[in-house]
């Protein structure tokens, strides 16, 4: 199977992508090892049953999908519902599945297509399972999810009805799962069943290969709209396409509105009145197919001889059909192509690409900026510098570069249907001769005085966005943005071309100062060498520009894990620091938590001796006497409820914040108070067990919380 690689341009080193997950070393998604959990239950003798997504009704959702379900729902194992169930067979196809309950035929039009090419079903379904050898209850597959690859681990209990039958996907022969066992497994990834319903065919394409999508607006088809889809069809391309939006309603032609189908076939025949392109379509329900010309009860077909007529035409109702190219562009509102390589947007086929991938994020009052139309503050968008280079395999008379740009956007949510894709676009300027030689970020009196290539930046909201340019060698700012200012997302920047370098511009513009050299610089001259030029210019912060400001700061030693504040730690910390409750801190709130951070640091690493990036309850206990505060022993109990991990560790994030509660409110008030309240019996440890009992689902501690800290 082709891959995109990072290849390094002109002796340069391709900055690091903070991503874990790659193709043969997928990230484990919650820490879940497969071949861990599966010697586990075969030493133990027990099948797996999967606590991160149960057989209740919370993993299939909590809203209109449970009206749809019938009175009782049922968790079954495949063996309990057939005899000899099987996992998987060489000789899958299309064919072999049918729609639930759940509206997600987006998700069966690209499972279809992925059904075409075996290299790709085999990465994302492993073929080293079933249920006869070490079966133990225990399933996993593998997802590219925001730049790098996940492997998800589901147990065997799919939800039926009284008469076990199953409620989602299903496979036309009644012993085979692999389909329904990949839609749970999709569905964890999504946050719920009831979170793959509504959405886009790309989505799922880009979800199994890991590609970049190229989408075609057929109203604005280009004339070789047929030779790109022959070139896609030989190169092994997924393809999908959506009809017209709208509820879900047959049409009286046969097409489904708000629908998607998947592209299975492409065949130029000729007819008693000359040559036809046409194109084969599959329905995700496996019935209701195309009425009009070419469809299975066409004339159309009695003017081919009769050995293609007998090669092409079927006239079962499986849901798959033939339409000409006319009509497809007609009735179709989009193509979307997925492609592992994008030789796809060039006429030079086995060339060797360029792929550059960034990191960046949107924060609001600082990379937030907006579209063009915001001058104040669209320069404050993230900045990346690419430099088109002429490759070297480019045909001779070639004056422009074919290059390619996705624009992805991360869910903001656990769950899909949550967090909504915000509208997002991208721009690319031309850098005069005068700008080239900077590294700084480009003013915004740039971007007053300076156009796009694209004149028209199109906003979609959408979880990517593509746009194929052709640019001339030479320097250029690449701007991904929201439409509006202040909207907040993670994202990641992909360029494919010949040859190109691509770089992250400067720093973010707000954020002026480099804290790792404020440990370096004497107590008394922090303020007039570093923060009080920042507080010049911001007299008051808000909970962003506090989080910005913190992670500047390398807060661990040796070989830990960097630590990195949260929005919502530091919004935290402000409530502790914000007396006048404005939702800001000024510069002497500022210089307090600082203070208090560093003797933080300092107590949190002496006592953390395994270097582990935790305190246990004992060294815990040692940091808060250190300094200086004596608390009764089941308030220490309560504390690693409250701030620690499910093995009641604390990291430093949270030991920050539970000081900072302790310092300012807590031991005030304790010490105004003659005794604490009374611990129930289930919080007090027990040396026979550990403390305390966890249950099952969140892996949090089983008690209410009754008591503030």
């Amino acid at each position: 199977m082709p891959r995109l690689s990072f290849i390094s341009v002109g002796g340069k080193k391709p900055k690091q992508i903070l991503r874990t997950g790659t193709f043969r070393k997928p990230r484990r998604l919650q820490g879940q090892d497969y071949q861990s959990l599966v010697e586990r239950c075969l030493r133990s003798k027990q099948l797996f049953q999967d606590e991160d997504f149960p057989a209740e009704l919370c993993s299939i959702g909590c809203g209109n999908l449970l009206r749809k379900l019938p009175p009782t729902v049922q968790w079954k194992r495949p063996h309990e519902l057939v005899k000899n169930p099987q996992f998987f067979t060489e000789n899958v196809s299309r064919f072999d599945l049918h729609q639930g309950l759940t509206e997600n035929c987006w998700f069966l039009a690209a499972l279809a297509s992925l059904t075409l090419n075996k290299d790709i079903l085999r990465n994302v379904v492993p073929q080293n399972q079933s249920f006869q050898r070490n079966f133990a209850g225990i399933f996993h597959f593998k997802f590219w999810r925001f730049g790098e690859w996940v492997d998800v681990v589901v147990d065997d209990r799919l939800p039926v009805d009284e008469h076990g039958k199953l409620l989602f996907v299903s496979c036309v022969k009644k012993n085979l799962f692999w389909g329904a066992l990949l839609e749970k497994a999709y569905a964890k990834l999504c946050g719920s069943y009831e979170d793959m319903q509504i959405g886009q065919v790309s989505e799922a394409l880009v979800d199994f290969t890991g590609g970049v999508n190229l989408t075609i607006k057929l109203a604005q088809a280009p004339t070789d709209l047929w030779q790109i889809m022959l070139r896609a069809a030989n190169s092994g391309s997924l393809m999908g396409c959506q009809t017209r939006s709208g509820p879900e309603m047959v049409l009286e032609n046969g097409l489904v509105a708000g629908h998607a189908y998947t592209v299975t076939g492409l065949r130029q025949v000729t007819s008693k009145s000359g040559s036809e392109n046409l194109v084969r379509l599959r329905n995700p329900w496996g019935k209701i197919e195309w009425k009009g010309n070419w469809s299975d009860r066409s004339p159309k077909w009695d003017q081919l001889g009769f050995k293609e007529r007998l090669l092409l035409r079927k006239t079962r109702e499986d849901g798959e059909f033939w339409m000409s190219l006319e009509d497809f562009e007609a009735h179709f509102v989009e193509l979307v192509i997925c492609k592992l390589t994008p030789d796809l947007i060039s006429h030079e086929n086995g060339k060797q690409w360029t792929l550059s991938m960034q990191c960046g994020k949107w924060i609001a009052g600082i990379t937030a900026g907006g579209r063009m139309n915001y001058i104040d503050t669209y320069w404050r968008n993230p900045q990346y510098r690419l430099k088109i280079l002429k490759g070297d395999d480019m045909e001779k008379n070639a004056v422009s570069c074919d290059v390619l740009v996705s624009l992805l956007q991360k869910q903001n949510s656990k769950h899909r249907n949550q967090s909504p894709p915000l509208f997002i676009g991208m721009s690319i300027f031309p850098v005069p001769l005068e700008f080239q030689g900077t590294r700084s970020r480009l003013p915004q009196a740039f971007f007053l005085n300076h156009r796009p290539v694209n004149n028209k930046c199109i906003f979609i909201n959408e979880r990517e966005v593509t746009q194929d340019f052709h640019l001339l060698p030479g320097s250029y700012v690449l701007v991904p943005s929201t439409a509006e200012p202040d909207e907040e997302s993670e994202f990641i920047l992909r360029v494919f071309s010949r040859k190109h370098i691509l770089e992250e511009q400067g720093e973010s513009p707000n954020i002026v100062l480099c804290c790792k050299k404020i440990a370096d610089t004497p107590e008394d001259k922090i303020w007039e060498n570093v923060f009080a030029k920042y507080f010049e210019k911001y007299p008051e912060i808000t909970g962003v520009q506090l989080q910005m400001l913190l992670n500047k700061v390398t807060w661990t030693s040796g070989k830990q894990a960097a630590v990195k504040f949260s929005l919502d730690a530091c919004k935290a910390i402000m409530a502790q620091l914000d007396m006048k409750a404005s939702g800001t801190l000024s510069v002497e709130e500022f210089r307090g938590l600082w203070k208090r951070l560093l003797s933080y640091q300092e107590i949190f690493q002496r006592r953390d001796r395994d270097r582990s990036g935790y305190l246990t309850l004992t060294e815990l206990q040692a940091a808060v006497q250190e300094k200086g505060i004596t608390l009764n022993q089941q308030f220490y109990n309560l504390m690693a409820l409250r701030y620690g991990n499910a093995s009641l560790k604390i990291n430093f994030e949270n030991f920050v914040c539970l000081m900072l509660r302790v310092e300012i409110n807590e031991v005030p008030r304790l010490r105004r108070t003659k005794s604490l309240p009374p611990i129930p019996s289930s919080l007090r440890q027990d040396p026979s067990r550990p403390f305390p009992t966890l249950c099952h689902r969140h892996r949090r501690p089983a008690v209410q919380r009754s008591f503030r800290i």
